[in-house]
């Protein structure tokens, strides 16, 4: 096989190590010839170093040089978006003009130099516009990202002080622009140096190095058409190629690219405004050369210089394999029928999820596959086979499994399943299912028979629609124009629901109603309270009466527990946001899903979540405060009700979550238009939770065993009293607690003040439907615990209290200020009784004073303390050993102890011990026979103390009865 080289260009022959060889080797040096390498002039001095004096820059030069420095790094970072060396560029850049300040209030006058200003300027619009293209800031990577917020912060911040001078520049830049032209005059000045030297390689004087001066090159002409051109001469000399080495001072500059053969004549051109004017010329000529290079394509260029060797070459795109490749379409004689049409279609779609299959042009393909199709009328049951591949193409040109699509291709799902869905609805003899096989297909005779399954593409369908909301910023518009694309999506379930229903598969049926029941049962349906008013004919269809025929369906027909599970859940929460407070209540109770909910999946369970909080919040709609309580505790308990609600993350103190971790629960996030307000929440659960609270703190005020209702209350509650110094509230968590203080004294006035008013009802109430009946509502509660507050707080102050003056009190009609004193007195949590006839309460004074209320508290906590003791010596002495296994031996030891049979027990124990000659056994019955003697004792010493105490209860019950007699 011949082999096709190509000279080299550049005329040298490299030595195996690429060092110590010359570009003048011969051809006929060996391998076997140890190489000489050629030692480099690492180090060189100029004549001119010592020559050259120190220059004396004044401070002005210096800061503004800095500060130009400074500036031309920013800008040179801009261009390459790199946010962590802006931040780090501007972050210097503040410093350097702090210090630059006393000299431009002293130079300038104060006045802020024009190239700080453009740059400030430049630097503003960067950002602004880096901020705003929120497709860049999502390729951007996380330190970036993360540079951009801080350097935005610190920007708005630093940029106060400039609003005049940046207000003057927006009004005319150009007046500006002198600084900045000076600055690109001297980088083209800079550059045009540099090129000078690259031409001019000759001219400079070169650097005195330890070796001798080599001699100066002549120019070499080029010669025509010849071989030694292209591979040099063989005949130098080594005192050329040691010339050459001693040219370069680093094995890097050996290798770098030579000038070209048209530098040369440069070399001996005149000096002066003509070498000016044929460099700017030469600048512009190679700038137009690479120009048209960028227009041609890359083979092109490859092949241009040996066109005439290689004419039998052929260009070709290697952009794509031939595996992906575009189908060819049909022949021109042939004839179109189904059966070529189906056949060319599983041909494209054979090529379905390859490594390099080209998925747009796929697509393509099918569109024009399916035009083909509808030009020779191939029937209904062809177009729709296409249209569902098309589907299918469009779903799986998203690589991503979490990311979702573009919004073009969304769109043109949409169209497509619109069409596929009217096709099918229209031919019913149109048969989609997957239980069709490949082979049992049927094109051309009804009943068409199709493999797919229109119900899993609807379903995958309505995920790709949570997860563009979910990409969108909730508070855009975006998301709002993002949420109308539930209208099709709703209209598609509908049709598909006619088009399951009318197959007839009940386990398909199920899983598009759960579908249809997603998308209804968070939504608030206000014709179901007019109905309920009467202010609808009884006729009206509502959501309410939609799901109850979905769900029900589903509870019969379901054979999987999830599809009931989620459809109870869905009709429970549907209940409870339109007031159905008992059927919510019932179905909860006896579906029994408490104890079986943390067996199922996650997504159920949040589900389970939302539905337990807006049961809660219809129950205190209602009034059941305590039902309220007991819906939300478990939420609000944990301090993370945000991540069980699926509404957000919040950050881990003990741990950070992995990625693979994050990635997870963001796909379990609802979309933001479902969420629960949580501070509704919040607020809804610390006022039942105070309605709840505060009367029983002032109940058992001195009761040693008094539990807490609500932890999380109770916190805030005594973290406010520690505070030495408590301002007017602010946050809905300060007024909830200034307003348990005002009941704790029972003044309900001040605490309906702080639950209801102007902030408050912005932030929380107003969000109710019919929030002026929750307002009134909530008053009355408080008015009614305040009154309970009362009683128990000033019970023992007063001798007896008129029931007209507790009503006028607290704003209560009679009727129920005698039904909630009555209720106390019933429960004996009240020690009074009721005069009818004066209409006043008359108290007992039964209830022990604060100083024995201590006194008792105390005796109770001692012998809690002895008892816990005691327990303690029983485990050292050993009884905590021998429970478990051997508690029916004990127990029948005990037996024969109880029936005076332990002494002859253990003596025929000991003498059997005797005669076996087991020693160690009589010592351990020993053993026992003395634990079990000191627990008698302990026992009959616990016995002795429990009838003193007897005792005592009797002894101070009598001096009660004596007292009260006493005062008869």
């Amino acid at each position: 096989m011949n082999v096709l080289k190509r000279p080299n260009p550049t005329g040298v022959t490299m030595s195996r190590f690429f060092a110590g060889g010359s570009d003048s080797d011969s051809d006929s040096s060996s391998d076997s010839e140890p190489v000489v390498r050629q030692q480099v002039a690492q180090f060189t001095f100029s004549d001119e170093e010592e020559d050259v004096k120190r220059v004396v820059r004044s401070k002005k030069e210096k800061r503004y040089e800095d500060l130009s420095n400074i500036i031309k790094s920013i800008r040179n970072h801009k261009k390459i978006k790199d946010m962590s060396s802006v931040l780090t560029s501007f972050e210097e850049f503040m410093r350097a003009y702090t210090k630059a300040l006393p000299v431009v209030m002293k130079e300038e006058n104060g006045v802020t130099p024009r190239i700080v200003v453009r740059a400030l300027a430049e630097l503003e619009d960067f950002v602004n516009e880096s901020w705003d293209d929120k497709e860049s800031r999502k390729n951007l990577s996380k330190n970036n990202n993360k540079a951009l917020g801080t350097l935005r912060q610190k920007f708005r911040k630093y940029i106060k002080d400039f609003e005049s001078d940046l207000k003057r520049f927006r009004a005319a830049p150009e007046d500006f622009a002198e600084d900045e032209d000076e600055d690109e005059r001297e980088d083209e000045k800079g550059s045009d140096e540099e090129e000078e030297k690259v031409v001019q390689v000759q001219v400079e004087p070169k650097a005195v190095s330890f070796k001798k001066e080599p001699e100066k090159v002549k120019p070499v002409k080029p010669a025509a058409d010849s071989d030694s051109s292209d591979w040099g001469s063989d005949s130098d000399s080594d005192s050329t190629s040691s010339d050459e080495d001693a040219k370069y001072t680093s094995i890097r500059d050996r290798f770098l690219k030579k000038p070209e053969k048209g530098t040369d004549e440069f070399s001996t051109a005149p000096s002066g405004a003509a070498a000016d004017d044929a460099l700017k010329k030469e600048k512009k000529k190679k700038a137009s050369e690479a120009l048209s290079k960028k227009k041609k394509p890359k083979q092109e260029d490859m092949f241009d210089e040996n066109e005439e060797e290689e004419e039998g070459w052929k260009v070709v795109n290697g952009t794509r394999s031939g595996a992906s490749e575009q189908p060819k379409m049909f022949a021109k004689d042939a004839e179109i029928d189904a059966k070529l049409v189906v056949n060319k279609l599983n041909e494209v779609m054979a090529a379905r999820g390859k490594k390099r299959t080209d998925r747009k042009m796929q697509i393509e393909f099918l569109r024009e596959l399916r035009t083909v199709a509808e030009t020779n009328n191939l029937g209904p049951a062809v177009a729709a086979k296409i249209r569902f591949n098309i589907v299918s193409a469009i779903f799986d040109y998203n690589p991503k499994v979490s990311g979702a699509m573009k919004l073009e291709h969304w769109s043109k799902l949409l169209e497509e399943i619109q069409e596929l869905l009217k096709l099918l609805l229209e031919h019913e003899d149109v048969h989609l299912s997957e239980s069709i096989m490949d082979e049992y297909e049927e094109y051309d005779t009804t009943p068409f028979k199709i493999r797919g399954c229109m119900l899993t593409a609807v379903e995958r369908l309505d995920d790709e629609f949570t997860k563009l909301l979910k990409e969108c910023d909730p508070h855009s518009n975006e998301y709002v124009d993002r949420l109308k694309d539930e209208v099709p999506v709703t209209n598609i379930i509908d049709q598909v629901v006619t088009y399951v229903e009318r197959l007839g598969n009940e386990m398909e049926i199920c899983r598009i109603y759960l579908r249809k029941i997603d998308h209804l049962y968070y939504k608030f349906d206000p014709n179901v309270l007019k109905k309920r008013k009467g202010q609808l004919p009884a006729n009206t269809v509502t959501s309410v009466e939609e799901m109850d025929k979905l769900c029900r369906y589903i509870y019969a027909k379901d054979q999987t527990d999830r599809l009931r599970t989620r459809a109870i859940l869905s009709h429970i929460f549907h209940h409870a946001l339109h007031d159905n407070w008992f059927q919510a209540r019932d179905l909860v109770l006896m579906s029994h899903l408490q104890e079986t909910i943390h067996h199922s999946d996650p997504a159920t369970q949040i589900l389970y979540n939302r539905m337990m909080a807006n049961l809660g919040l219809c129950a205190f709609r209602h009034g059941n405060i305590k039902d309220a309580h007991l819906c939300l505790v478990d939420l609000m308990m944990t301090g993370k009700p945000k991540e069980l609600l699926a509404q957000g993350l919040v950050p881990q103190r003990q741990h950070e979550r992995s990625l693979e971790q994050e990635k997870i629960e963001k796909q379990r996030q609802m979309p933001f238009h479902m969420h629960i307000n949580l501070e509704l929440l919040e607020c809804v659960y610390l006022v039942s939770a105070m309605l709840l609270e505060i009367p029983y703190m002032a109940a058992h005020e001195f009761d040693a065993r008094r539990r807490m209702i609500s932890k999380t209350f109770y916190q805030q509650l005594r973290s406010s009293e520690r505070q030495s110094l408590v301002g007017p509230p602010e946050s809905m968590r300060e007024h909830v607690v200034a307003a348990a203080k005002a009941m704790r004294h029972g003044d309900w006035n001040a605490c309906a003040n702080f639950i209801v008013n102007k902030k408050m009802n912005v932030k929380v109430w107003d969000l109710f439907y019919e929030a002026n009946r929750v307002r009134e509502m909530m008053v009355k509660f408080i008015k009614e615990e305040s009154l309970r507050t009362y009683l128990f707080t000033y019970s023992n102050v007063f001798a007896s209290i008129s029931v007209p003056h507790l009503a006028d009190m607290f704003k209560l009609p009679k009727s129920k200020v005698h039904s909630l004193i009555s209720k106390m007195i019933i429960n004996e949590e009240l020690m009074a009784s009721l005069d009818d006839p004066t209409e006043t309460i008359v108290m007992h004074r039964s209830e022990p004073s604060r100083l024995q209320a201590l006194s008792m508290q105390l005796a109770d906590k001692v012998t809690n303390l002895v008892d816990a003791n005691e327990r303690i010596f029983e485990m050292k002495q050993g009884n905590f050993f021998q429970r478990g296994g051997n508690q029916g031996y004990n127990r029948d030891r005990q037996n024969y102890r109880n029936q005076n049979q332990n002494q002859n027990w253990n003596n025929n124990r000991r003498q059997d011990n005797r005669n076996r000659g087991n020693r160690g056994n009589q010592n351990r019955g020993e053993g026992r026979e003395q634990r079990d003697h000191h627990r008698d004792h302990h026992r009959d010493q616990r016995e002795h103390r429990e009838h003193q105490r007897e005792f005592r209860e009797q002894r101070d019950q009598m001096r009660n009865v004596e007292y009260q007699n006493k005062a008869e």
